[in-house]
């Protein structure tokens, strides 16, 4: 009469099969993850659509240099109220047409809004139709602003004629030189959106430089206040 194996040995000659199942057990193909792992991959280098988008070192990046640009107002602004407080302030007739140029700015980061709202309606021509829009205002916001320094020129206000003309040229100049980089990234985003293949909604080059962007529209709101009204 066969003897029956104890549990251990029978450990070492194969597993026992569970009552219910026969045959070789089939493995479920798992889905490739996306970028760091997480999330589901499509198979072309981005994110399956409903998956949110892994935080980025560039964006990690974009929030220390926007901390970074904030704390350089902020100094200005200590500096440029501190020294209103002396009794010699020459006032600096600013000229009309910064308020033009306000309008102008306001009107790219709406129409940039606009066009992101356009890419998640699926209405690509109206995508590539703002983007464009809002890197021709940010352009033309620039050309404004040299204007003001040229008729602030022809008045025989120079950067060194008083403490308040000081502060109006470094304050324009560091926000124009700053947007002049928001111009920069645009313009190099815009060949993309105008090929085949524009930048999913999710696209952390376009979600970055409209983040830029609306920030610099905010601070110049800030600098326009603090020069005609403080």
């Amino acid at each position: 009469m066969p003897t029956e194996l104890p549990e251990r040995t029978r450990s070492v000659f194969g597993r026992r099969k569970r009552p219910g199942r026969s045959g070789p057990r089939v493995s479920r193909p798992r889905r490739p993850l996306g970028p760091g792992g997480r999330g589901p991959f499509d198979g072309e280098g981005a994110l399956s659509p409903g998956t949110p988008a892994p935080a980025s070192t560039a964006t990690l990046g974009l929030g220390f240099a926007l901390a970074a640009i904030a704390m350089l107002f902020v100094a200005f602004t200590t500096t440029y109220l501190g020294h209103r407080q002396d009794g010699t302030w020459p006032a600096v007739p600013l000229p009309p047409v910064l308020w033009l140029d306000t309008g102008i700015l306001l009107a790219s980061s709406a129409v940039l809004a606009w066009g992101r709202r356009d890419l998640r309606q699926g209405n690509l021509a109206g995508f590539r139709r703002d983007v464009t829009a809002a890197w021709g205002l940010g352009l033309a916001f620039l050309g404004g602003q040299l204007l003001a320094w040229r008729q602030l020129i022809r008045l025989g206000v120079y950067l060194s004629s008083n403490a308040h003309s000081s502060f109006f040229y470094l304050l324009t100049g560091a926000h124009g030189a700053h947007l002049l980089g928001g111009l920069v990234a645009l313009g190099v985003i815009l060949p993309r959106v105008w090929s085949e293949a524009a930048p999913p909604e999710g696209s952390t080059a376009l979600n970055m430089a409209a983040l830029y962007w609306h920030f610099l529209t905010g601070l110049w709101v800030y600098v326009f206040v603090l020069l005609y009204w403080l």
